[in-house]
């Protein structure tokens, strides 16, 4: 988890808490501090309504970094996906996203690539590929996936989930607990003999509205959804502290405990302070429960909460702005959004400085981890599910020597545990090959990848891509669509932006 420290708006508290995957330490946080100016609340170029209190939080970008100095660019793994949705939703909606919104990596990371069977004594398999860049002469692109396999929900062991329902009155709304209450309905309906369903919810008080209950009894999990109703203040400790009395009654090996928190994350958390919850949930996470976080709504969205809850929790952040996007959460991906196959998965990047004159990793930026914590066992990192996926994508500039070479520029190394481990595993992924000279004639997962974190890149104002084309951008991903529709809706996405840019800079 991330040991810096944040100062968070939450509702109308000011807090500091250790959040995220980050350590103070890395020899990259000075670079880190210099951080870009962003909205927290409606982009620039809409009206932003008075009483607009969402929070998020400017994590910074990246630097360059030269290689002959530092030749290991290390990591936490990354599989939320909220930044994405919260994106579409505001585009959608007219508006460019807050910056301090997009987190490229969760912009990656929500469309799915092709990889191959992972190897015999690992769970993993790697896709390193590279390619010169079509946007900025003279440099060279690099794509790191990483993959596990795919499991199927019949396949996936079975679960004991608590669903933690903020239904005060800053959820009485249609796209807030009418939405969740969709979502929840959706989980449910996917859910398989042998799971368990307990309902509680929080707001001026906490209540039990479900004991654990058997897929069985699924009408019964449903009827209880169905009547949730909204009001009164929200008091989200005093709910955590129940949601983990009912999670930790069926923790036990072989099962999955989770905690799937509802909310749009504004709340007052009650008796205990705010570094106290979060400690309670990572002490629980190494218990053996997690807990993950599902975000509702816009107005008062407290993103930076969100993300950190999830991370503490050794869960997943999600924002869901639609029925389909319930659909994809907990019906195409729920396998992988409930088991874990790998705990505290750590990347390693080994750049051959005779190849790589330096290199800068776009995004990932709250997830940095120290280069010497990479094999101290003791720090944390990211989790990972049957059939996740993690892309990250590199800028480099190359040696004189380099740009002929054919040798791997890089080679990946992953660290990670066992779901109940306390020793990590590692193993090692050199990059076959060289960089292609010609960027069409990369795969068409590298040049859309490629294509979306550039498009993340300009919509959070990076100041490298301050003057890459978006309608580059949109040709780009335009190329590698194919029959896709998840990647039809980001070339839509990027022509909404355009038309936004358009209309702001008319003005």
């Amino acid at each position: 988890m991330r040991k810096t420290l944040a100062t968070v708006l939450l509702g109308t508290s000011l807090f500091t808490a250790g959040c995220g995957k980050k350590a103070d330490y890395s020899r990259r946080e000075v670079a880190l501090q210099e951080r870009m100016p962003a909205p927290t609340g409606a982009a620039a170029g809409s009206a932003a309504p008075t009483d607009n209190t969402e929070a998020y939080h400017d994590y910074g970008r990246n630097p360059w970094v030269e290689t002959a100095k530092d030749h290991l660019s290390t990591f936490a793994a990354d599989v939320d996906t909220a930044s994405y949705t919260i994106a579409r939703r505001k585009l959608n909606e007219g508006a460019l996203p807050p910056a301090a919104a997009v987190r490229v990596e969760e912009f990656v990371n929500y469309f799915r690539y092709t990889f191959g069977a992972p190897g015999k004594d690992t769970p993993f398999t790697v896709a390193m590929d590279a390619a010169a860049s079509p946007l900025q002469p003279g440099r060279t692109v690099l794509r790191v996936g990483v993959a596990t396999q795919v499991k199927s929900n019949a396949d996936r062991i079975s679960a004991h989930l608590v669903f933690l329902v903020d239904v005060s009155g800053s959820m009485e709304s249609a796209d807030k607990l009418g939405l969740a209450k969709q979502a929840l309905r959706t989980l449910t309906n996917n859910l398989k003999e042998g799971d368990t369903v307990s309902l509680v919810t929080y707001a001026g008080d906490t209540s039990v509205r479900l004991q654990p209950t058997g897929m069985e009894h699924r009408e019964q999990i449903l009827s209880a959804i169905d009547e949730l109703s909204s009001g009164g203040s929200t008091g989200m400790a005093s709910g955590i502290d129940l949601a983990y009395k009912l999670a930790m009654q069926g923790l036990q090996p072989g099962v999955t405990s989770r905690v799937i928190v509802c909310t749009d994350g504004d709340a007052n958390v009650g008796a205990h302070t705010h570094e106290e919850i979060l400690k309670l949930i990572e002490g629980r996470a190494k218990e053996g429960v997690t807990l993950s976080t599902i975000g509702f709504g816009m107005g008062n969205y407290k993103d930076e909460l969100m993300e950190q809850l999830a991370d503490k929790g050794n869960g997943n952040n999600f924002y869901i702005d639609s029925p389909e996007a319930a659909q994809k959460v907990f019906g195409e991906n729920l396998a992988a959004n409930l088991e874990v196959v790998a705990k505290d998965v750590k990347l390693q990047v080994d750049f051959d400085p005779a190849i790589v004159a330096r290199y800068r990793l776009v995004g990932y930026e709250n997830r940095d981890v120290a280069d010497k914590d990479f094999r101290d066992d003791r720090v944390d990192a990211g989790e990972i599910g049957p059939g996740h996926q993690v892309t990250a994508l590199y800028e480099l500039e190359l040696t004189p020597t380099g740009m002929q070479a054919k040798a791997p520029l890089a080679t990946l190394h992953i660290r990670h545990k066992q779901p109940r481990g306390t020793e990590a595993i590692e193993a090692a992924f050199p990059m076959v090959g060289g960089p292609i000279a010609d960027f069409q004639q990369a795969s068409k997962d590298f040049q859309f990848a490629f294509a979306v974190a550039a498009f993340a890149d300009v919509l959070r104002g990076g100041q490298d891509a301050e003057h890459w084309s978006l309608a580059q951008i949109r040709a780009l991903a335009n190329a590698a669509t194919g029959d896709n529709e998840d990647r039809r809706e980001l070339v839509g996405l990027i022509d909404k932006a355009i038309a936004i840019k358009g209309r702001t800079a008319s003005r």
